[in-house]
């Protein structure tokens, strides 16, 4: 009797564990983003989320909605997918990454319904002041330190020549006229030579081809112009796969792009398939780096090692979650670090407060980051280590 009560009582423990072991979570974190063929690197970060906390129509955690491809003229169907989120009793936060035209409104109605909600932006597409307005917590890619970094990597990797490729279009853009200006005194600070070119638009009649094949025509031009130890940069990301296949053909170098990610332009660039390896960035990295360093690119090109905007879809998620659960506190950097780092294991972050030039103040709301610069055949650059003068933030 006594067997078989302890057998009872052991089955009874070991039921309770699994019971435990699959309770239901305490509170849902929702994510909004793109599809795969408008935004893969933030869809895998949504993948990576429900792997690791499940989905929750499947007893998870993880409520992964997406946003129309052509968010600019459906905002109403992007607005009613975030807002609906906040339908689940249940949901404590809210991701959206890219934050596209249409979040600030829709963080809006998400706080008329339900004030203790907490709704975070990843790369927003509205002004810093507008996202703010409604978003606890936004995160943008630092293009303003990193128009000093970006410079003193070129520098570090043997270049004589900083080469910015744009379009006035984009160079209207408050933080990408800013980043040009801070590249071009970091020319000047650190013996450089500065050059702008102008390329075509890829919303205008040439078309994302004409705009590429404009690229692919004039590199060499421009290498034998330049020299081999020059260092290109663009800002549109269609214009990046071209340049990349040129600078690895010609010699040049190449620290990173607009939006860093292996994924921006390396496979198209060098024909390489990454079908198997989708989502695992280690995997992508090896594969990538096996063929650029066989290229004159070996020590030459580079990227970040993890995808912006699929590590940022994560640690946005994961913040909001040790938020809700008292283990981080909202605005402080360092436990944010400690998100990014969980899904990029051995990739340095840094960053800070966005500082409102007109204000003439940081916006504790808005953080601007980057990722230490990977260059294939090198390793890291130690790029966050770096200290930045605070002459740079003063630049417009």
């Amino acid at each position: 009797m006594k067997r078989t009560a302890l057998f009872v009582m052991a089955m009874s423990l070991i039921v309770l564990a699994a019971q435990a072991a699959f309770a239901a979570p305490a509170f849902h974190i929702g994510v909004a983003t793109l599809t795969v063929s408008q935004a893969e690197d933030t869809y895998r970060g949504a993948e990576r989320l429900i792997k690791e906390y499940g989905a929750v129509e499947k007893g998870g955690m993880i409520k992964h909605v997406t946003m129309p491809d052509n968010f600019m003229s459906e905002m109403e169907t992007t607005i009613a997918q975030i807002v609906g989120l906040a339908d689940d009793p249940k949901m404590k936060v809210i991701v959206v990454d890219d934050a596209i035209p249409g979040t600030t409104e829709a963080f809006r109605r998400v706080k008329e319904k339900r004030k203790d909600i907490l709704c975070f932006a990843g790369e927003p597409q509205e002004d810093p002041n507008v996202i703010t307005s409604t978003a606890d917590f936004a995160i943008g890619v630092d293009n303003i330190l990193r128009g000093y970094l970006m410079v003193h990597t070129a520098k570090k990797l043997g270049a004589k020549t900083f080469v910015h490729i744009s379009f006035p279009r984009h160079m209207s853009y408050e933080l990408l006229s800013r980043r040009r200006a801070i590249m071009e005194a970091a020319c000047k600070d650190l013996g450089l030579k500065f050059a702008f070119e102008t390329a075509p638009d890829p919303t205008s009649d040439v078309g994302v081809a004409g705009a590429q094949q404009f690229i692919l025509e004039k590199v060499p031009a421009w290498v034998k112009k330049y020299g081999k130890e020059t260092a290109f940069f663009c800002t549109n990301d269609a214009q990046t796969e071209p340049l990349l296949k040129q600078v690895a053909k010609y010699g040049a170098l190449f620290v990173e792009a607009d939006l860093p990610s292996p994924l921006m332009g390396y496979p198209a660039a060098f024909g390489i398939d990454l079908k198997k390896e989708a989502g695992d960035w280690p995997a992508i990295m090896k594969k990538i780096e096996q063929v650029v360093v066989k290229t004159p690119g070996k020590g030459r090109m580079g990227t970040w090692f993890y995808s912006y905007g699929w590590s940022t879809t994560c640690a946005l998620a994961e913040y909001g979650k040790r938020i809700v659960e008292g283990k981080a506190k909202l605005y402080n950097l360092k436990d944010l670090w400690k998100c990014y780092d969980k899904f990029t294991p051995g990739a340095k972050w840094n960053g800070s407060p966005y500082y409102d030039m007109a204000k003439k103040l940081k916006v504790k709301k808005f953080v601007l980051v980057y990722q230490d610069t990977y260059v294939f055949g090198k390793g890291y650059m130690k790029a966050t280590s770096v200290k930045v003068s605070d002459k740079y933030l003063m630049i417009k």
